[in-house]
Parts: C-alpha cells; structure tokens; sequence
C-alpha cells in the first residue's frame, strides 16, 4: 500500500512539476491599421494567473477611452488521452485614433511567477479617413461594410490590381506579378477565375501562406480591405515587348436587402448574393535583349551567382571512378541556366552528370544552389589535368557579364592490379554493365587447346536444347506475371473508383466536427482533401498528377455536364479563397461545407464506372 502511495505522490509532483516548467509568455496585440476616428482594442496577455505590478508605459497618439479591464481565462484541453490546462490574464485597453502616422506603443512591464517580463512591442499605422465618407470613417477602418441593395456596387467598391514589380528589364530577368484585391464591400469569394497564359514568360507560381490576414489599406482617398490574392514570378524568353493579358474575376458579393415580410426576417431575406465580374488591365512588359559580348562560356544565367568544386580524391588507380562536385549558388533564373561542362582528359570514360537541385522561389527568382556531380573512370595509368570549369552568368546589379571560375585539379592514377575492380556507381547511373568493370575483356588461352569439327560439339546435345528451351520458358512466365499485375492493377482501380464516395462522406463527417468545434484552418483542409481525394479515386489519377485542368478534361471526356465541372471546380476555388476571405467566418464554412456535399453526391451520380 506504501508503495502505491508513493507511486501517486511522484506522479502528482511529476505533474506539477511539468506545470511549472511550461514557459509563460506576456504579449501585445494590437490591430496592423486603423483609421482616424477609430477605437481598438491594444491588449496585454500573460500566460500566468500569478502576476502583480502590471506597468503600461505612456500612450502617445492616441486617447485611453477605457481601461485597462482585466479578463481572466482558463482553458482545458485533451490531445491523445492527455488532459493540459492553460490559464492566463489579459490586460485591455479601448484607444482612439487621433492623426494619421505610423506610432509604436511600448511593451508593457508586468511581474509573473516572481519575474519582471516585458511584452512585445506593436506598430500602428493610422490611415486618414475615406475622403468618399466625407470624413467620418468611424465604421470602415475595421470592418467591411455590407452594401445596401439600393446602391450598385461600382468599381471603386471591388477591384483587383495586377502589378509588376518591373516593367523594363532584359530577357530571362525575373519579374514579380502580384494580384491583389481591393474591397469596401462584403466579399464572399470567386466562382471563376480566369488568369492570363503568360505567353512569352516561363512563370512559376509562388507559394503564399494559407493563414493570409486581410489588412487596411489607404488607396487613392479611399480605405480599403485588402489582400494578395497570386504572385507569380516570370522570366521572359523573348525581347521586345511583351503583353500580360487580362485576368478575369466572377466575384460574389452579400448585399443587404430590405426585409419586407415577416418571413424575410425569419428566413434570412436581409441578404443577397450578387455578382460582379473584375478584370485587370493589361501590362506591358519591355524587354531587351541581353548586352553584346556574350563570353564563350556564357550559361545563359541571368541573375547573381557564385560557383565553387570539389573533388572525392586526387590519388586512385586505373578503373577506379572520380567524382567532382560543382555548387551553383545565388539567385536567378536556375531552371534555365546550362549545365556547365567539366573537361576531362580524353581516355576517361565519362557518364552524364546528375543534378540536385535545392531552390526556392522568391520576388528575385529561384534562391538557393544547385549541386551537380560529374563521374569519370580513368582507364590508364598517368598524370593528369583537369582544368577550371567556368561558369559565366549576366549581372544584374553592375548589368555587365561576370565569368566564375573553379580551381585546377591533378589526378595522379596508378596501375590497376589487373584484377576485376568493382567500382559501387550504380547509385550514380542506371547502366547495368558498370557495376563490374575489366570483365568485359577476356584473355586470350595460350595452353594445348583441343580442337573439334565445326557442328560436332554443340548441336544435338542437352546444352544445345536448353539454350533454346529456357528463353521459352522465361518469357512465358514473364508474360504470365505481367498479365496478373495488369489484372490486379485492375481490380485496384476498380475497388478504389467504388470507394471514393464512400472515403470522401468519412472526410466529410470529419469536417463537420471540425465544423462544430469553429476549427478554420483544419476544416478548410480535410474539405480540400475530401474534394481531390473523392475526384484522385474517382478518376484513378494519382494527386501528384492532379489539377484543375485535367479535372476538367477527364471530366468532360466522361460526359459530365458542364455545369457540374464548373460546381466542382468553384468549390475547389472558394475553399481556397475562404481560409483568407473577409466577413462571417461560420456562415461561410457552413455554406463551402453544403456546397461540397452537394457537389460530391451530384458528381456520384454523374460519373459512371
């Protein structure tokens, strides 16, 4: 029994211990922007409930309206069968926004657990009021305003910005595209979005976070929700210039309405969905081409880059592999640069060299470096030389061409033993027949030989039948193998187009939990996943191969309507969109889940087999 107690009572300090060590935080929020007129919240939050002597430094620029009011909160959460408790205090201030600037607040002094803490530091910028509104702004900065249905929504209210961080450059240089969207109304999200060909660019898309905020802006007299909806970064491939077409944007819009009956009010008549179509203007892009005075070892690459080289060894044997590795760093144009060529002497046997590449795409190009390896065999024994590799590149900053250099290496080869050497390169190159070398060349036998007739000493003879029989035999085993795999491969495809509605309402069911529980982010992407899932089975394509295109191409080889393609393909855009998009975040998640479910049943009954 003692013992049993005192299991509990290390447990119990175990625990409180592990409570203990959980490091407590003391933070500031505050809105990005407002504007002039506006009030706000700026809070102080501490992850503690063991706190005394909490100190805010002076707030300059703006009128205290109220505070600070203290809020205490608990919170009891259990992950895996294991219970955590979190509690914490926050301090909260109401302010006013007096004149426009950019104003810091301080962080706040507090002690927590026995220790002082200060919290960060925020920035505010205060915007000036909507010129439109003629000043008082008081309800813009903050929220979005929902349009009375008397009044159009005008192309002031709703726009989208197609941007060029550049507009003159030279060819292969990288060009930022950003697509960005304006709002003072209530936005609810795309149908269709049709985004130019960029022809004449090779564009990459870059990857933007899905936990995107939308943030005031002051554009052109008029404050603005706004966020960066596409980037992509371009390179262009030819001179002259070069037309971005147009981008094209059906946009849903909630509109207030006047209630008339009494079940208006009941039914939620005081909001309706309209449509508005966006376009951006088109841009144009000069190009020129690349200065005169190309050098021989010109790659192609546009940009900034450095080179280095290194090799495994510089002392080895005949037959034996070397191998040099050369690292292309810095930032350009990486996908379209040549591979610069390592000159080795002419008796090595030389293979192709394999490239790994570790870039990221940023506003610049491709960052990062690239790693080539080269792999020779020298087969005779000797001193030898192989030369600088040079990499020449254009500058972008002094706009001039730069030729990079690697060192010199000498390799000094001895005599291989003669015996077969076994050289382990088969990770390097798929060619069989180089896994073991010197067995290809047979000596020629000076012993007594003993000669037969020509035909006397094969045919007829047990080796002689065999020599036919077994490649018979192979090949018709083989060719029964194959059959099955393809049988299998089959009723693999066939089992998994049968269970993709019935995976995609298990998904489905996980979402509405997800739903209940208001958990955004997750929701958003077992709903995605539920929609390529059900559409990868469906069509028994891999979701390494899938894509709004060729959905909409199989589809429409199927027979689907197009109606429904379009359904399906809007739900994919509007899960997307809705992660970042402004208004009822419940009410917009309540409606993508209704739309995925009908989406999903009516695409059930439209595909067959």
């Amino acid at each position: 029994m003692k013992k049993i107690v005192l299991f509990w009572i290390l447990l119990i300090t175990l625990g409180v211990k592990a409570f203990a060590d959980e490091k407590v935080t003391f933070t500031t929020s505050a809105p990005d922007a407002v504007v002039v007129g506006d009030q706000f919240k700026l809070s102080y939050t501490v992850t503690t409930q063991s706190v005394r002597d909490f100190r805010v430094p002076s707030i300059k620029g703006f009128d205290v309206l109220m505070g600070p009011s203290r809020a205490m909160r608990s919170r009891r959460n259990e992950v895996n069968g294991k219970v955590t408790t979190t509690s914490s205090i926050s301090f909260t201030y109401i302010l006013l926004a007096k004149e426009e600037g950019e104003f810091t607040l301080p962080g706040a002094v507090i002690i927590a657990d026995g220790n002082e803490m200060i919290s960060n530091s925020v920035r505010i910028k205060v915007l000036p009021p909507d010129q439109q509104s003629g000043g008082n702004n008081s309800s813009q900065g903050n929220s979005i305003g929902r349009t009375s249905s008397n009044a159009s929504i005008t192309n002031n209210d709703l726009f989208i910005t197609a941007t060029a961080n550049k507009v003159d450059v030279y060819e292969q240089e990288a060009i930022l595209l950003t697509y960005k969207i304006y709002t003072a109304v209530d936005l609810r999200g795309f149908d269709n979005v049709k985004l130019p060909d960029f022809k004449g660019f090779h564009s990459q898309e870059v990857e933007l976070p899905n936990d995107r905020r939308w943030q005031l802006e002051h554009y052109k007299g008029r404050n603005y929700q706004t966020t960066v909806y596409r980037q992509f970064v371009l390179f262009p491939q030819q001179t002259g210039n070069l037309t971005i077409e147009q981008a094209r944007f059906d946009a849903s819009i909630a509109q207030a309405r006047q209630i008339t009956s009494f079940d208006d009010f009941f039914n939620g008549g005081g909001v309706v969905e309209v449509k508005k179509t966006l376009a951006t203007p088109k841009l144009t892009i000069k190009v020129k081409d690349l200065p005169a005075g190309k050098p021989e070892s010109f790659s192609g690459g546009v940009g900034e880059f450095n080179i280095s080289s290194s090799i495994n060894t510089t002392e080895l044997k005949s037959n034996e592999a070397v191998t040099i590795k050369v690292v292309i760093s810095g930032t350009g144009n990486f996908k379209l640069i040549a591979t610069p060529e390592v000159k080795f002497p002419e008796d090595f046997e030389i293979y192709d060299p394999k490239t790994d590449n570790k870039l990221r795409l940023t506003s610049a190009g491709q960052t990062g470096n690239q790693v080539i390896e080269y792999l020779a065999i020298p087969r005779n024994a000797g001193t030898y030389k192989i030369p600088p590799v040079e990499f020449s590149y254009f500058d972008i900053k002094s706009q001039t061409y730069k030729t990079l250099t690697t060192e010199e290496y000498v390799l000094n080869v001895a005599k291989g033993d003669g015996s077969s050497t076994t050289q382990n390169i088969a990770n390097y190159t798929n060619k069989e027949e180089l896994q073991l070398l010197n067995q290809d060349i047979r000596f020629i036998k000076m012993n007594d030989v003993k000669l037969k007739p020509y035909g006397s000493f094969f045919f007829g003879t047990t080796g002689y039948w065999m020599f036919y029989l077994i490649p018979v035999v192979i090949f018709m085993a083989l060719f029964v193998i194959y059959r099955k795999r393809i049988s299998e491969n089959a009723n693999v495809a066939k089992v998994r187009t049968k269970k993709a509605n019935k995976i995609a309402v298990k998904r489905m069911k996980t979402a509405a939990n997800l739903l209940k529980s208001n958990q955004k982010d997750a929701f958003y992407d077992e709903v995605l996943k539920a929609l390529w899932g059900y559409i990868s089975d469906k069509l028994n394509i891999p979701l390494s191969r899938l894509s709004k295109d060729n959905v909409e191409e199989t589809l429409t080889n199927k027979g689907v309507d197009k109606e429904l393609i379009a359904s399906f393909i809007n739900a994919l855009n509007n899960c997307e969109f809705a992660r970042f998009a402004p208004g009822d975040p419940a009410q917009a998640m309540d409606n993508l889940y209704q739309d995925a479910i009908t989406v999903i049943s009516k695409m059930e009954n439209s595909i067959k087999g």
